[in-house]
């Protein structure tokens, strides 16, 4: 009998992140379906995000009693129940209604943060208020720094622990595979409408009798009656400021007391310059390969990063992680927590809030049973001792040159 995943529509049955993927590909529209999967130009930056990820191995110890374990961490001075949190994914409401409603209220539930999209479809102040948990909040530098400001002060006023800047796209990436749905700007092509129509379970969850979904943070920022999913794009396009430079993270520390953290570098000396300027924390990131293609991904720039800046931070990554393993070997070599977008996205794709928490549900007993395997009892535990990899036996870290930053940053 020919081995294959699961087909049906239970995500309580998916006993994978890629089985969850499968199914939300079948139950919503193929437009949406790209939007989320798809990375910019030949998707080389997308496959290294996964490739990188099998050049690493375990190297377990045996014989220790690991019949009691804990996947939990401490991050900002708060137990997180999980090394990982749900990353911002905007357009959530086109997979699901009111999506970033059941990605907020399933971190919740599982005792993780999440970290709410500026392109979210439902208002931030809704989002903390009917989700509770630790709820974190996801800020573009727009041209418009009015805007910005006003957005802070929404966030302090709901009680948001962090805002998470993201520096990576001044720039928009070309995500050609997502551009081909459509036959011109937010105008799907006939293959794409006839497809809309063939997914009547999506249409009756997003579309009817909702309509098509609306941007609720951005109603300052868009020109009156642009504020749908479909109109505000070229709006939005035009308040991305190239200009964005470190003089403009440090106006934002100068504005926001709570936590800082500084999402999209992926160069060890921009890590540094986060501490010099006051951030509370830092995303290694290559915007889910949606950016620059060619880059290297976050995990190969984190052991760099950990010599240059671990202690003075907390030290976060996204890019590719689909399994319980994956997020490990980030763990053990020397991240404080894991994004994961794509993983909770297919959920929420594949089932709505029943998809999201089985999504973490299989992360987390993945985890839980790979630190066992290992011989571990804890994630603090987890260290390189854990890890063959032939970057870290290449890698010389230089004493001398972090010794020299730490000079000039004092």
């Amino acid at each position: 009998m020919q081995r294959r995943l699961y087909t049906g529509n239970d995500p309580r049955r998916a006993h994978s992140i890629e089985e969850l993927r499968g199914m939300a590909r079948r139950r919503v529209p193929n437009f949406c379906f790209e939007y989320v999967e798809g990375g910019s130009e030949d998707e080389s930056t997308l496959r290294r995000n996964r490739d990188v990820f099998g050049e690493i191995a375990f190297r377990p110890r045996s014989l220790v009693d690991v019949s009691k374990r804990d996947i939990g961490i401490n991050l900002f001075g708060r137990r997180s129940n999980a090394p990982f949190m749900i990353g911002p994914t905007g357009f959530s409401g086109l997979l699901s209604h009111e999506g970033d409603i059941a990605l907020a209220s399933a971190a919740a539930a599982a005792g993780v943060p999440y970290i709410l999209s500026n392109a979210s479809t439902v208002a931030l102040e809704q989002v903390v208020e009917r989700a509770g948990g630790r709820v974190w909040m996801q800020v573009y530098m727009y041209r418009t720094r009015d805007f910005v400001a006003k957005l802070a002060a929404r966030a302090k006023k709901a009680n948001v622990e962090a805002l998470v800047v993201t520096t990576d796209s001044a720039i928009y990436g070309k995500r050609e595979w997502d551009l081909r749905n459509y036959a011109r700007p937010l105008k799907l092509d006939v293959r794409n409408t006839l497809d809309v129509l063939a997914h009547p379970r999506w249409m009756m969850d997003v579309l009817w009798p909702h309509g098509m979904p609306r941007f609720a943070n951005l109603g300052d920022l868009l020109p009156p009656g642009q504020d749908s999913v479909r109109g505000a794009a070229s709006a939005l396009a035009k308040e991305l400021d190239p200009s964005l430079s470190w003089n403009d993270i440090r106006w934002l520390r100068d504005l926001w007391p709570g936590k800082l953290i500084v999402k999209g570098l992926i160069h060890p000396d921009d890590a540094a310059r986060a501490v010099s300027l006051g951030a509370d924390g830092i995303v290694l990131s290559n915007h889910g390969g949606r950016q620059l293609d060619g880059s290297v991904s976050a995990m190969d720039v984190l052991p760099e990063v950990v010599d240059e800046v671990k202690g003075r931070l907390a030290i976060m990554l996204d890019g590719g992680f689909r399994r319980g393993s994956d997020i490990v070997k980030a763990m053990a070599l020397g991240a404080d927590a894991v994004l994961v977008g794509r993983a909770t996205t297919w959920g929420l794709g594949a089932g709505g809030r029943a998809g999201v928490d089985r999504a973490i549900e299989i992360l987390k007993t993945e985890v839980d049973r790979v630190i066992g395997l290992l011989g571990v009892s804890s994630i603090g535990e987890l260290d390189t001792r854990f890890i063959e990899w032939a970057r870290l036996g290449a890698r010389q870290p230089s004493h001398t040159k972090q010794a020299s930053v730490e000079l000039e940053l004092q």
